[in-house]
């Protein structure tokens, strides 16, 4: 393909809900600007960007794909992403490598929750807004309402550019304020149009939404609302150069509509894209380190990752936004944020999957590399000494937990490796072995996320796991004294073994773990034999004699005992001090104690009162609340085993609106009431025998 300069590239991260076709839209943008012969069908599982299994088992998008369209000399770089919450962190790392986000809005539902939550990134990083009303041939579609909707969401920067021909299943065209022009669908499934005058029942409202825009374009200039105030209407030139300025600067947040899967208005949604979308010179220079990079080709090389696909059949792909300078095929740079050199084979454009070689690209360009070694997700690459750090991304914290198990020892084998590549293309997955429950534990941003994970684990790598809610890491203690005399003796032929010691058990403060004290006077044991008592102790502690979990927080003082001289032995004195240990144990009045969490649960103000009796429920305690931008945050302390299954709760609450995430805060006693179940259990298990209860 042609070089293309940076003036003539537009990066666009489509974005929005769940189902309002961002996967359609970009397949018919493809489609109309000959990219592709074939006009894909989600629901027939052959888009260019839903190419992972689970996504066209699912017809849904689990994760960013990156895509590109030609209108004239103009490169319409399109990062399709996904909508549902599980992998809305996807959208929202994409939008960092562009200047613009498409915001689809299923013209039957409105504005959406995950959009809302897109509208607040988009905000917060300063870019540009479009907005595309889609799904206008359903029978029920309303443009009109889903205007509503995006006026009642963001303001009066929202303003129509375009109107529907017809409404629902009789929806064939669109209006172009700008041009007063319609364009009537002939053949939808080829995209044909033809340009004919705005219908009679049309021509009074389309020249009211005309004047409504071009007064919004004037107002954001001081020449131009002069002119418009003396004149009535402005030029094509001016409104031209006054939209595209406005939309860069936020002032205005077009709105057009389609209907991707007819494939009707996307011909007109393309050239809206190619003439007023900002260009990576038009939105400037990009912060980084203390300072900025300016957009241009020949400065130092600056790029940032903002996805890495890992596939155990092609290898590691490495997706970057360039910022500055230009990047090359057969070249060296070095990784910023790894302190490490890269070399660079083939370079390539990304049609969804498929690789288009290219020999390099300019400023402001997406490209993708193959087989880097250091770079992950978020380094910036350039050059050593001259380019500086880009911002690190912020990935969302894990909110849900599962344990997994292999069902092989072969795949036990194998698991370690394919976490480490699933982890490399997200590094929103968290798994670790639990040093308590031995568990490997899968962390991710809902079920749905963990259960993708697992089947990658299947259909990639071979390692087929069951997944299962993880053990709650319970821990012991004691909460009285206790003073045991034990005495470990056996004969049988020959040397025999011989242990004697007197132990003190007593309470420590919460987290203070263990103390061990010998307190011994006048020699009664030698004090060659004193660690293997300590030995003995630190042995027994791993199981409790409640219900086999580790005990903590205590203090042994060994004061008194005896020892023979032929039969002790550091083995005799390391029994004795276990079954002193246990014995102490159960006369300390032991107790369980269950790992307590610190939860923070995000939510608009009118679902606080639900959200406060929802833990209150989940014996959580409110710790305060405070305001976070448009939400409102719930601060509290909840148990480890009460959390396990928040997430669905909370998204029905507040209809996906809310989010949280949860730490390690420390250990409480678990409620005596709740105890007999843990030690119930436990006995089920194997981990204690009955009669250790």
């Amino acid at each position: 393909m042609k070089e293309v300069q940076s003036m003539d590239v537009r990066n666009i991260a489509i974005v929005g809900h769940g189902q309002a076709g961002k996967t359609s839209l970009t397949s018919a943008i493809l489609f109309d600007t000959g990219m592709v012969t074939r006009l894909g069908n989600v629901d027939q599982g052959n888009t260019v960007t839903d190419y992972d299994e689970e996504e066209t088992e699912r017809k849904i998008s689990v994760q960013a794909a990156v895509a590109y369209a030609m209108r004239d000399k103009v490169k319409i770089n399109l990062i399709d992403t996904p909508g549902f919450s599980n992998f809305i962190w996807e959208a929202r790392l994409s939008l960092r490598a562009v200047e613009s986000g498409l915001m689809v809005i299923n013209a039957l539902e409105g504005v959406e929750v995950q959009s809302e939550k897109l509208y607040d990134t988009m905000e917060e990083l300063g870019k540009a807004l479009i907005l595309v009303v889609n799904k206008m041939k359903k029978e029920l579609a309303d443009f009109d309402a889903a205007m509503d909707s995006i006026a009642a969401s963001w303001g009066k920067n929202a303003v129509a550019v375009q109107l529907p021909l017809g409404k629902g299943l009789d929806f064939t065209g669109v209006v172009d304020l700008l041009s007063m022009k319609a364009f009537q669908y002939e053949n939808a499934d080829k995209g044909t149009f033809k340009v004919v005058d705005i219908p009679a029942d049309l021509a009074d409202v389309a020249q009211s939404k005309r004047e409504e825009l071009v007064e919004k374009i004037a107002e954001n200039s001081e020449a131009l609302m002069e002119k418009y105030f003396e004149e009535g209407d402005l030029s094509d030139e001016e409104l031209t150069e006054g939209l595209r300025r406005a939309i860069l600067k936020r002032d205005i947040f077009p709105v057009l509509c389609s209907d991707a899967v007819a494939n009707i208005g996307v011909h007109q949604v393309v050239d809206f894209i190619g003439k007023y979308a900002p260009s990576p010179l038009d939105a400037g220079e990009v912060a980084a380190g203390e300072g900025s990079v300016k957009p241009v080709a020949d400065a130092a090389l600056a790029a940032q990752v903002f996805k890495t696909i890992s596939d155990p059949f092609t290898g590691k792909i490495t997706i970057m936004r360039v910022y500055a300078g230009t990047f090359k095929s057969d070249s060296t740079f070095h990784n910023i944020s790894k302190q490490a050199d890269e070399r660079v084979g083939s370079i390539f454009l990304l049609q969804g999957k498929n690789p288009e070689s290219v020999d390099k690209v300019y400023a402001g360009d997406i490209v993708a590399v193959a087989k880097l070694k250091e770079t992950q997700t978020g380094d910036t690459l350039g050059v050593k000494g001259k380019t500086a750090l880009f911002p690190a991304y912020k990935f969302p914290i894990s909110s849900i937990s599962f344990a997994i198990e292999p069902k092989s020892r072969d795949d036990e084998n194998k698991i370690s490796n394919a976490m480490q590549r699933i982890q490399e293309e997200d590094p929103t997955v968290r798994s670790e072995r639990d040093t308590q429950t031995k568990e490997l534990v899968i962390s991710g941003n809902g079920q749905m996320h963990v259960e993708l994970v697992v089947n990658k684990l299947k259909r990639r790598y071979g390692v087929e796991v069951t997944m299962k809610p993880p053990k709650i890491p319970y821990l012991e203690t004691i909460q009285g004294h206790a003073d045991v005399n034990k005495k470990y003796k056996k004969q049988s032929g020959g040397r025999g073994q011989y242990g004697h010691v007197m132990i003190r058990m007593d309470p420590l403060p919460r987290g203070k773990d263990f103390v061990f004290e010998e307190t011994i006077f006048g020699g009664s044991i030698p004090r060659n034999y004193v660690p293997a008592v300590e030995k003995g102790i630190l042995e027994a502690r791993v199981k409790g004699v409640l219900a086999g979990y580790p005990v903590v927080d205590f203090k042994v003082d060994l004061y008194d005992g005896s020892y023979h001289e032929v039969d002790s032995s550091d083995m005799a004195f390391k029994i004795a001090a276990s079954m002193a240990f246990k014995m102490a144990m159960k006369e300390a009045k032991p107790t369980l104690l269950e790992p307590i969490m610190k939860v923070d649960v995000f939510v608009p103000e009118e679902f606080m009162g639900d959200i406060n009796g929802a833990l209150s429920g989940r014996r959580g305690r409110i710790q305060g609340m405070e305001s976070k931008g448009k939400n409102m945050v719930v601060k509290a302390l909840a148990p480890m085993a009460e959390m396990l299954d928040f997430d669905p709760q909370l998204t029905s609450i507040t209809g996906g609106r809310g989010s949280y995430f949860m730490e390690f805060s420390h250990y409480d006693p678990l409620p005596h009431q709740l105890q007999k179940k843990v030690i119930d259990e436990a006995v089920k298990e194997g981990r204690v025998k009955e009669e250790e209860e």
